[in-house]
């Protein structure tokens, strides 16, 4: 057996769990923006509450759409405002939220009760099943699936130089639309639009 093989044969897997990120801020790889606003329409202003460093704002700029970029925290990129997207009560009817928010149930459940016309947010697939309580009822349209799975380390892992290199937490965007009563559509977003993906 070599020094690359497991126990069982297998080679091990050059994937990550990366720590607890500080202020859960997490960088998703430019392709997940990217990708969104080539399958996806969003009706009106976005604003994108969770900026970070703006990759996902930018995406959508370059997509042709008017931003508003909000944070908790000023993390380096150019902000609207700096405010706790928590501490929001109400919206613009006509404004749709695109975001990668910290993964708290209270973040979304409070996204859903400000009620945009429509809404994309970034997940983690397996914490859909413990949400079932709270999520059923919500106007969930669709489910992209990301492939190949993104790694999304801590900010501080990517600003220390380091470059993630594969991940074993997969990840979803969840497509929320105003007044939608159905079942999710589940579909697969490829990085590389391959195959039978979007």
């Amino acid at each position: 057996m070599t020094a690359a093989e497991t126990t069982s044969g297998a080679r091990p897997k050059n994937a990550h769990i990366f720590a607890k990120a500080e202020g859960l801020h997490y960088v998703e790889p430019e392709w997940v923006s990217s990708r969104l606003f080539e399958v996806e329409q969003f009706p009106g202003l976005i604003w994108e509450p969770f900026a970070g460093w703006g990759r996902i704002a930018e995406a959508a700029r370059a997509a042709g759409y008017t931003v508003r970029a909000t944070d908790i925290t000023d993390r380096g990129y150019p902000l609207d405002a700096v405010e706790d997207f928590l501490n929001i009560d109400h919206i613009d009817p006509k404004t749709s939220i695109v975001g990668n928010p910290p993964f708290t149930d209270a973040i979304v459940q409070h996204a859903i009760k400000l009620n945009p016309i429509k809404m994309a947010l970034v997940w983690p697939f397996a914490r859909i099943v413990a949400a079932w309580p709270w999520l059923a009822t919500a106007p969930l349209a669709h489910i992209w699936m990301l492939t190949p799975r993104p790694a999304m380390p801590p900010a501080s892992y990517i600003a220390a130089g380091k470059k993630p290199e594969g991940a074993r937490v997969e990840h979803c965007w969840l497509i929320f639309e105003r007044d939608y009563d159905g079942l999710p559509q589940l579909g697969w977003m490829h990085r590389d639009r391959n195959g039978h993906y979007a």
